[in-house]
Parts: C-alpha cells; sequence; structure tokens
C-alpha cells in the first residue's frame, strides 16, 4: 500500500515501503567507474539503517532536532531500541499534507531510495503508521558544514577539512551526473557529516532529471522553486534563464561558491539584493579569496601563492576584499580575524576552475576529484579526521537523562543538550 492512502489504514498498521519492487535500480547503468572505488555498498558502522526493523515502537524518539518541509515534517534524534544505535526520523503528518505536497514528498522519497551512493544522504527505511511518514537516515552527528562554520569555524576551516569535505561532496555529484541528474542546491548545509567521519550530500529534493524520452539532454530550462536563501549559490547560466538553459556544470560553479563559503565562515554575495547579485555574477564578478585582488574571471592575471606552499591559515571574508560585499551591510557580530591570510595555489586554482563564467570552462567533477587541491585527501585516517575537526564535537544520547519510550511523544531534553543538538542540527528544509 502506497503512503498517499495512509487515510485509509488502520492506526494499527505499519507498511513498509518496497520501492526497489516497484522501481528498478538502473545506478549500475552509468557507473563505468574503478570498482575499487566506486563499490555501491551501504556505509559501514552507525551509519547503516537498512537493517534496522520498520516498527515504531522499536524506536525511543529523545528530542526535536529541526523542522522541514514547510514547517510539515519533524527531525527528531532517536534510538533503535534492540540495536541502541542512534538515528534520524523524519516524521510527516500526511493528513495535513496538500495533494501537491503529497506527489512532492512522494517523489522525494522514490528519487531518494533510488540512489546509491556512500557519499548521498539517502533513506532506505520508509514506512508509515498512524498516517504519518516514517523515514530513516543515519544519525549526522557532526551536523552541517555550515552549522560547523557557525559553532566551531567562524573565521573558516582548514585547507585540510576543506579538501576532505569537498572531495566527498564531489564524488556524490560524479554519482549524480553520471546518473543523468542536475543537484541544484549544492551549498554548505547540504554538507553533512557522520561521526564515523563519512561526507554526505544531502538535499536531494532539489535535484532534476536531464533525461528525455531514455536520452540525456544538454541543456534544462526549469528554474527550482527555492527560496531567495538558496540564490548566491546559484550559477550565473540558471539565474539568466535564458535560451541556452543550464546543465550540470552549474552544480561545479555552486562547488566553487561553497568553497569560498568554507574558507571565510562567510556566503558570497549574501549580502546584497537579488538584482544586484545576478548583475554581478552575469557581468563575471567572482568572489575571490581575501588575498586575490578582486576581478572578474576573464581580467584575472596570476595568483599570489603561499609563500609556504601549505595552507597557512584562514582568512577573514570573501566579501571583505571582492566585489560581492554589499557596502551598506551593517557591522553584525560577525568574528573579525586579525590580519588577512594567504591559501595555497591549489586552492586558488579550485576556486577559479569553478567559478568560470562559461559553464564549458568549468571542469567536470570527475575531472576535479583528480586536481592537486584533493592530493592531501589520500592521507587521511580516522585519527587525523578527528584532529581536524579539533574542537568540534559530535553530537551524543543524553544517557544520563530519563528519555520517552513511547513512539509518539519527544523527551524534552535538558538547556545543554538541546543547545548541542541545536548547534549540529542541519538543513532539513532548503
Amino acid at each position: 500500500m502506497s503512503f498517499l492512502d495512509c487515510s485509509c489504514i488502520s492506526h494499527a498498521q505499519v507498511q513498509p515501503m518496497d520501492i526497489e519492487d516497484r522501481y528498478e535500480d538502473t545506478s549500475h547503468q552509468f557507473l563505468s567507474f574503478d570498482g575499487s572505488e566506486y563499490t555501491l555498498q551501504g556505509p559501514a558502522g552507525g551509519d547503516d539503517v537498512t537493517g534496522l526493523s520498520p516498527e515504531p515502537a522499536h524506536y525511543q524518539l529523545l528530542f526535536e532536532l529541526g523542522k522541514g518541509f514547510n514547517n510539515l515534517s519533524r527531525v527528531s534524534m532517536a534510538r533503535h531500541i534492540p540495536t541502541g544505535q542512534l538515528v534520524a526520523i523524519k516524521q510527516t503528518n500526511l493528513d495535513e499534507c496538500t495533494e501537491e505536497e503529497l506527489l512532492q514528498l512522494m517523489s522525494e522519497v522514490l528519487l531518494a531510495r533510488l540512489f546509491r551512493h556512500p557519499n548521498l544522504l539517502t533513506s532506505r527505511l520508509v514506512f508509515s503508521s498512524s498516517c504519518q511518514l516514517w523515514v530513516l537516515t543515519p544519525l549526522m552527528a557532526y551536523g552541517s558544514a555550515d552549522a560547523l562554520l557557525r559553532t566551531y569555524f567562524p573565521d573558516g576551516m582548514s585547507e585540510s577539512l576543506i579538501a576532505y569535505l569537498l572531495y566527498g561532496v564531489l564524488k556524490a555529484l560524479e554519482y549524480l551526473h553520471r546518473m543523468g541528474y542536475v543537484h541544484r542546491g549544492v551549498k554548505a548545509s547540504h554538507i553533512l557529516l557522520s561521526e564515523e567521519g563519512r561526507v554526505y550530500l544531502s538535499g536531494l529534493h532539489s535535484i532534476y532529471s536531464m533525461m528525455r524520452d531514455g536520452k540525456r539532454v544538454r541543456a534544462v530550462f526549469d528554474m527550482p522553486h527555492h527560496s531567495p536563501a538558496l540564490l548566491p549559490w546559484l550559477s550565473p547560466e540558471l539565474l539568466r534563464q535564458d535560451l541556452h538553459g543550464y546543465g550540470v556544470k552549474s552544480d561545479i560553479y555552486s562547488l566553487g561558491i561553497v568553497a569560498c563559503e568554507l574558507v571565510s565562515g562567510r556566503v558570497p554575495f549574501q549580502d546584497m539584493p537579488p538584482t544586484q547579485m545576478l548583475l554581478q555574477k552575469l557581468r563575471g564578478s567572482h568572489c575571490c579569496l581575501l588575498d586575490v585582488a578582486p576581478f572578474p574571471l576573464g581580467e584575472m592575471g596570476g595568483l599570489k601563492v603561499s609563500r609556504s606552499g601549505v595552507d597557512s591559515g584562514i582568512g577573514e571574508s570573501v566579501a571583505t576584499g571582492s566585489l560581492t560585499h554589499s557596502a551598506t551591510a551593517p557591522p553584525t557580530d560577525r568574528p573579525q580575524s586579525p590580519a588577512p591570510k594567504n591559501h595555497s595555489a591549489t586552492l586558488h586554482s579550485l576556486v577559479q576552475l569553478c567559478l568560470q563564467q562559461q559553464p564549458e570552462r568549468r571542469p567536470s567533477a570527475s575531472e576535479l576529484l583528480s586536481h592537486a587541491f584533493f592530493k592531501q585527501v589520500k592521507r587521511h585516517t580516522r585519527d587525523s579526521f578527528l584532529s581536524l575537526m579539533y574542537p568540534a564535537v559530535p553530537l551524543s544520547s543524553p544517557e544520563d537523562h530519563p528519555v520517552s519510550t513511547s513512539p509518539g511523544s519527544l523527551h524534552h531534553a535538558p538547556s545543554s543538550v538541546a543547545a548541542d543538538a541545536t548547534d549540529a542540527a542541519w538543513d532539513f528544509s532548503d
């Protein structure tokens, strides 16, 4: 029974969604990579939820992490009682959804379960109970890259951590692009980190297929129905909405914006009115790093190279030294660094390649994976990952406090635990 028929089922029924029986997984048709690196298998350890039971009584809801889907969904941290594994559960009351929202919700669930890649946050366990749709995902204990910036790295992350995050995002984008989809929502709040150190790309509700009648088209023309908050990450060709359309290289531009965001702790173009931001992007103005003078990409000369040739620190702000800052923006409580810092030549090269004005000049996700900036990723181990994350700590269960055992109610966590949950929360809506 589909969850769209939930209003007709008994409140005592639980119906798992065996979507694989209705939709064939065609991912193998598009994967021609080295099997040792791109084997499609479930994540290891606490990131795997495929073996958990589709029974609400088996889950102990601990506390709320956030809301999503137009505030119709509640996302909670929960414990699978038989195994003790911590998971994230998104509950949506289907009776409160319009027909359009139900169709959108079904589309998201189907797509999330169709894709199989270790760097994509997908929903492998979905079931309905009492007219509520339950979607289980691994718990992202470190939250999103955006939350990490706001909480632990207000002046930006180290280049080693940036490379670690972007490499995982690129692997996810490579898979999506090979499958014939453009993501259209790459940003820091959609980059998630599990306690085991795996990087996930979320936000699959924004993806769009480039397949028409069984064939892949060069460009699409659909304008995503997103809030204005997403505009700073969108590419010039997507915002232009002309007859040329846009393709998967639009995601590469968004990745360049994310790189600037992780470097400085600020979102380029965010302080600008939408019209001014669009004009700046169409003119070729880009968000350069702090130690480079702001010029359109076509006029850029040499790049200032770090004297040491390695990551020597993170600059104050992309916006401070670029055309992307609004002069009328109030001096809020954003942290200030003592002085500009130099960045490595490889990071400059990566940002410049991603932010090329012409999409055909941008490299593909596959080509970027071999960029010199990501050579440092292969050297990382579990211990080195923990050192990269310091002083960030993963979200944990409130073991010392009583929690609700009822599957339909939430425990009001102590203020310290609730604060940690808020800091580690990721983007559930945009």
